[in-house]
């Protein structure tokens, strides 16, 4: 294939998303998304409530693991008082062990919580995808549907049963730690506060250009899923006309665009998680820098005792610990916004028609059938049939006969209801298929295909 072909490949996969894909360049975190993710919970409340409660609880217990180790340095260890250091050690371990069990449940039941959701989410896709009339798979690539009932779907389940749950954990984390450096010493606490609006400045950077990453790199995956798919099931159609060597470099370039989009989100990350970890080392240099000059000096401003350096330290650092696991899940909380826009625009979508209001279930079949001035089209201007006029009476035999693509399937989709005819009327016993529930006309039919399926 020439360079200038290639290049005409790459700008079409760059520039072009396909209509279902085509995402404005919105808000990261959109509520209204995050309600109707959560809303799968409903059903599950008892688990929902007792995992937020050992959230809860596994947010408190971090920081005060971290103040008892602070509390025995500098006050029994300082004193050399061996019955209390005893007390504090088995008080510690006792608190240890029970962190260890709330840790067990919230793991277990976040993900037994994230497996039930998912499991709903793929029946009611499942049911919507039943619902659908045929003109929606003849618009809609196979691969798409795939993508949205797998990976899509995973991507939901980790915002539903990690994000959530764990950012409450290390948001606890930092509230308690932030509350307890101000109780002990509020000039060290006051530095914090200094560098606390330059990480702010850099979380937001980063949510938006992750956010606009992530969405491209969303979107190039599900055209690599959506081609490998349809590349499998045409694969005769592809060595008929002797597309292989054509197909194999559309198909690299999609991969390409997908590597490089990948690349992209990692790049991203590389670069401003360091600068958060940078701004708490700087916090952690001035402190130990300003503390340690107040303690040797100890009177006056920055007075500090050693003990309460020691703590405010081992505070510090669990302040500062949850800010790149936070940057983490802020990524999976991005990939999970994805994913439910992708979801629910599906499972938002109306189909072209339904039956009608005022639709009846029909009769018992006779067998005649009549078709008068049928008119069909797939798409607007592009008619496949036009003028169909003829009656078949019961027991009589008709072979449709024509070429490939003439209308014959089509013909016998209209008379089973899968389409609606844009001209003229089809008719089962002298009834209009129009005032007919489609399922109790299919009910009554038998249908032998090319492929066996059932």
């Amino acid at each position: 294939m020439s360079t200038q072909s290639a290049t005409s490949i790459r700008r079409a996969i760059t520039y072009y998303a396909p209509p279902d894909e085509q995402d404005k360049d919105q808000a990261p975190l959109q509520m209204g998304l995050i309600r109707r993710m959560l809303a799968y919970t409903r059903p599950y409340a008892w688990k929902r409530n007792a995992l937020f409660a050992l959230t809860f609880l596994r947010g408190v217990q971090l920081p005060m693991l971290a103040w008892m180790i602070g509390y025995t340095l500098k006050g029994p260890i300082s004193r050399k008082d061996p019955a209390e250091i005893a007390w504090t050690a088995g008080a510690y371990l006792l608190l240890a062990f029970v962190t260890l069990v709330t840790l067990h449940f919230r793991y277990r039941y976040a993900l037994e919580l994230g497996e039930s959701v998912v499991h709903d989410l793929r029946k009611d896709l499942f049911d919507k995808l039943m619902s659908m009339p045929m003109s929606f798979f003849n618009q809609t690539k196979f691969g798409r549907i795939i993508s949205r009932m797998t990976s899509d779907i995973d991507n939901i389940r980790i915002g539903v049963q990690d994000v959530v749950f764990v950012m409450i954990v290390q948001g606890l984390q930092m509230t308690i730690s932030a509350a307890l450096m101000a109780w002990y010493n509020w000039e060290l606490f006051s530095l914090m506060l200094v560098l606390a609006p330059l990480i702010w400045l850099v979380n937001r950077r980063y949510r938006r250009e992750m956010s606009r990453r992530i969405r491209r790199m969303q979107e190039s995956w599900s055209r690599v899923a959506s081609t490998l798919s349809e590349s499998v099931s045409g694969i005769r159609v592809t060595q008929a006309f002797v597309r292989q060597e054509i197909n194999a470099a559309f198909f690299s370039e999609l991969i390409d665009v997908h590597s490089e989009n990948n690349v992209g989100v990692a790049r991203a990350a590389a670069v401003y998680v360091p600068l958060l970890q940078l701004k708490s080392q700087l916090f952690l240099g001035a402190m130990a820098l300003l503390g340690g000059y107040g303690a040797l000096r100890g009177t006056g401003w920055m007075q500090v005792r050693v003990g309460d350096l020691v703590m405010f330290i081992f505070l510090a650092n669990l302040f500062f610990e949850p800010v790149q696991i936070i940057g983490n899940q802020l990524n999976q909380a991005l990939t999970a916004m994805a994913g439910a826009e992708r979801y629910f625009r599906l499972i938002d979508q109306k189909p072209e028609w339904v039956d009608a209001a005022d639709a009846r279930p029909l009769p018992p079949i006779g067998g005649r059938v009549e078709f008068q001035d049928v008119r069909f089209e797939y798409q607007q201007g592009r008619p496949v049939l036009a003028d169909i006029s003829f009656t078949a009476e019961p027991g009589q035999t008709i072979a449709l006969v024509g070429h490939t693509g003439s209308g014959k399937t089509t013909l016998v989709g209209l008379l089973q209801k899968f389409y609606r005819p844009n001209g003229g009327r089809v008719l089962v016993d002298g009834v209009d298929l129009e005032k007919t529930t489609g399922a109790s006309l299919r009910g009554q039919m038998g249908s032998v295909q090319q492929n066996n399926f059932l």
